[in-house]
């Protein structure tokens, strides 16, 4: 049976609606080496659209964000339909059949944007392998809403090339707030730090000390091979090596800030051999720690 649908030709109460001119993304957002790696084509907020229904059979040549508040809807993707629920947002790829329809009696609220550039392919695929059926959940987040209205505000002021630049880079965070929701929704307040974070703060209050492997894994109460495990997994890096790297950002910061000779600084950040001190500090930097002086000392007035 098919299925029956009521379209809204018509607008939506309070809606916004901006589409930047093809012209302006020709002319400049896919020329300038901010803007072109990441941009917006159309963006909108659509408050309980009832009837709101699109279908494109071929997709269209931009990605898509749909971001429901409030109200009910599905979203039909490559002949995979979805529901969407308050605190749900949707992907959907360039060039991808898609249709999708508010439901009439829970009419959903969206904010949705249209996006292009060098990496927004990329962009989607790292949303994508944490979306289930091109949807994730999101934790409804003031913080966030202020970036999208912010993006409107500012595209209404006009399209300068610092405007577009400025909306454009908001647009970077914006994503960031949605492929990595737990760093945005933390972000400025205080919280328990799991034992990898406590174990990394104890090792910037000990920089002037020599701490073993076996030390850490003893601090964080686990194996050292299970403590290596999970601190590699969550950042990139072994324990110690994550440790001298932040003995030589705090040795960048002396070399900059004091006149302590490089043996003194060693000294400071528990090196007891400035060679092997100089050795590690060349091999992260690429340069010895008196190159590294010279070549960013501040001029004198």
């Amino acid at each position: 049976m098919k299925e029956k649908i009521l379209k809204k030709r018509e607008g939506f109460e309070g809606q916004q609606l901006i589409v930047v001119p093809r012209k302006i993304s020709a002319d400049f957002l896919t020329q300038d080496p901010i803007t072109r790696q990441l941009y917006i084509t159309d963006i909108g907020y659509y408050p309980k659209a009832r009837y709101h229904y699109i279908k494109r059979p071929s997709g269209i040549s931009q990605h898509i964000i749909i971001y429901c508040i409030e109200g009910k809807g599905w979203i039909e993707i490559d002949k995979k339909r979805v529901d969407v629920l308050p605190s749900q947002f949707v992907i959907i790829p360039a060039n991808t059949p898609h249709k999708y329809l508010s439901e009439e009696q829970e009419p959903w609220t969206i904010y949705w944007i249209h996006f292009k550039g060098e990496i927004s392919a990329y962009i989607v695929g790292l949303i994508l392998q944490r979306a289930k059926n091109f949807r994730l959940h999101l934790t409804y987040n003031e913080n966030r809403i202020r970036l999208f209205e912010d993006i409107c505000i500012n595209l209404q002021k006009g399209y300068g090339d610092d405007n577009l630049r400025y909306v454009n880079m908001i647009f970077n965070h914006f994503l960031s707030s949605l492929l990595y929701e737990e760093k945005f929704n933390h972000a400025g307040q205080e919280e328990r730090q799991d034992i990898i974070g406590q174990t990394i703060t104890m090792m910037q209050e000990k920089l002037d000390q020599l701490i073993t492997l076996q030390e850490f894994s003893q601090y964080a109460g686990l194996s050292v091979s299970h403590f290596s495990a999970v601190f590699r997994e969550k950042t990139g890096y072994s324990p110690i090596e994550y440790f001298n790297h932040l003995k030589i950002q705090k040795a960048c910061q002396y070399l900059l800030f004091s006149a302590a000779t490089v043996k003194e600084i060693a000294v400071r950040l528990g090196v007891e051999d400035p060679y092997y001190f100089s050795r590690m500090f060349s091999k992260l930097m690429g340069m010895s720690p008196s190159e590294y002086r010279n070549r960013n000392k501040t001029a004198e007035h």
